[in-house]
């Protein structure tokens, strides 16, 4: 079946079933492959995509499910904490991997878009359920903080 989904900004087709999930029709439809499969059943974090300026899990979306809203995956993310946080990781070497990085990254946009100045608190909440296998939580939450100073938090 063919669905119609503004993806960063586009509008774009996609032809397949109603209950494939939105992380596929991303990645294998469309090549938008920044956004990654981890687990498959939305516990990881590496499929994080913005879902009508919200953070979802792809891998858990089906495409049937997503009407009007807007996708907007890490290769459509932009704007004033997008840029503080891409500083930011790249200022505190916060990837080994990279695996998890732009699930990581979404969620980390979505917490400042919505907290200025987040506390330890807010920021292991908001990344909770982001697994990085390398370990590198700290590093992410220095940065998360680093970001928010650099857009007045």
């Amino acid at each position: 079946m063919v669905h119609v989904i503004t993806v960063n900004g586009k509008a774009r087709r996609v032809d397949v079933d109603d209950d494939t999930p939105l992380l596929w029709a991303l990645r294998d439809s469309l090549q938008l492959t920044g956004t990654k499969f981890g687990c498959g059943i939305a516990q990881c974090g590496a499929c994080t995509v913005f879902l009508g300026g919200q953070p979802v899990r792809s891998c858990a979306i089906p495409i049937s499910a997503v009407g009007k809203r807007a996708v907007t995956t890490i290769e459509g993310l932009s704007g004033p904490e997008a840029k503080a946080v891409q500083a930011a990781w790249v200022a505190r070497d916060v990837p080994q991997c990279g695996y998890c990085q732009s699930g990581q990254v979404m969620s980390a946009v979505a917490l400042l878009r919505q907290v200025k100045k987040p506390s330890d608190r807010d920021i292991d909440l908001a990344m909770n359920g982001n697994i990085c296998r390398c370990a590198t939580y700290d590093r992410i939450r220095a940065a998360i903080h680093d970001a928010a100073r650099t857009l007045g938090g």
